[in-house]
């Protein structure tokens, strides 16, 4: 899978949900995490990250929307249930994202919907927690940008495996002839 994500709640106000998102976001391979106007100490989120992934995850807090921030080309996906977001089986990825969830009881402000690039919903009949839903956006980004061979007809597992990648030749930003060195 190529390209990067981050992943954040905008008004986290539960330190275990912050703590089990930012640990399935260390098992999903997250480039980062990040609140927005909700701190949490590292003591309470501890207790619910068993993979310290603090350690090893960047935490962005930012104190409110105008300090934060993206990278350069990163797309901000906003998770919501609305009527006019796009269902998550229906969604293509962007390679380099950042996901936003709402808070516990609460749906992601005005603001903030107004500057994603796109709003996503998971297609269930009402909100599940912070966490679940976080770890459903990042399972999602795995089986569609992931290589995994296609699903079989009949029940059970793949009947081929993926083809390995394979590399192409150097692409040179000069002309040159052979056997010779590019300057």
């Amino acid at each position: 899978m190529r390209g990067y994500f981050g992943i954040g709640i905008e008004g986290v106000s539960k330190p275990m949900n912050l703590g089990s998102l930012l640990r399935t976001a260390h098992a999903f391979d997250a480039s980062f995490v990040f609140t927005i106007g909700g701190f949490v100490s590292r003591r309470q989120i501890e207790n619910a990250d068993t993979s310290a992934a603090m350690a090893n995850l960047p935490l962005h807090e930012y104190d409110d929307l105008a300090a934060f921030q993206l990278p350069r080309g990163c797309r901000l996906v906003g998770i919501e249930l609305l009527p006019e977001s796009v269902e998550m089986p229906s969604f293509r990825h962007p390679a380099q994202a950042a996901y936003v969830l709402g808070a516990e009881r609460a749906s992601l402000s005005a603001p903030l919907l107004e500057r994603c690039d796109f709003v996503v919903r998971i297609p269930t009949r009402f909100c599940v927690n912070v966490a679940i839903a976080g770890a459903l956006v990042m399972y999602d980004r795995m089986l569609s940008l992931g290589r995994f061979p296609e699903r079989p007809v009949r029940s059970g597992g793949p009947v081929a495996p993926v083809a390995g990648h394979v590399h192409g030749g150097p692409r040179w930003r000069t002309k040159h002839r052979r056997g010779t060195a590019a300057p």
